[in-house]
């Protein structure tokens, strides 16, 4: 999308209302009284009518916020523009308790025939193949290992 076309703003008087009640009463998330400043300033058909660099300087924010909330209220509307969405696709653990005592097993164990020492790809390929993930990556091991304070290789136990 292309912030570069001025998107002009016209609040209807129950919009206005709303977004006058929510900066009045000064109870809700930063983002949300800033967006619904942002609107109320915006607004061609109100009494301020500021131009996006003013608003950015008054509200300590950029002028590319100032112009993507103009442009996230016309293609999506005032609750959309005021509220944000949970985010989507939470990530999940790759590997339990017992999947990460049998990381922590394979790297404390004797490296495989003809290695000087366990890497990371080594690590994985071997959990896939005794059956404990049906893939993993290699950074995954290397990131499990790091939390643990786990270093293959170290003589220290701690």
């Amino acid at each position: 999308m292309a912030y570069r076309d001025k998107v002009v703003v016209r609040l209807d008087e129950a919009q206005r209302a709303a977004l006058d009640k929510i900066v009045r009463s000064g109870r809700h998330p930063a983002t949300l009284l800033r967006r619904a400043h942002i609107l109320l300033k915006t607004d061609a058909d109100g009494p301020d009518g500021w131009t996006d660099d003013r608003i950015a300087e008054a509200l300590n924010t950029t002028g590319m916020t100032v112009r993507r909330v103009r442009h996230q209220f016309a293609a999506q509307g005032l609750d959309a523009t005021l509220h944000r969405k949970k985010p989507t696709g939470r990530q999940y653990r790759k590997l339990d308790g017992q999947q990460e005592a049998q990381l922590v097993a394979i790297a404390c164990s004797p490296p495989p025939e003809g290695r000087a020492r366990w890497t990371m790809k080594l690590m994985a390929d071997r959990l896939v193949e005794l059956e404990v993930v049906d893939s993993i990556d290699p950074a995954t091991v290397c990131r499990t290992l790091k939390k643990m304070n786990s270093s293959p290789g170290s003589n220290s136990s701690g």
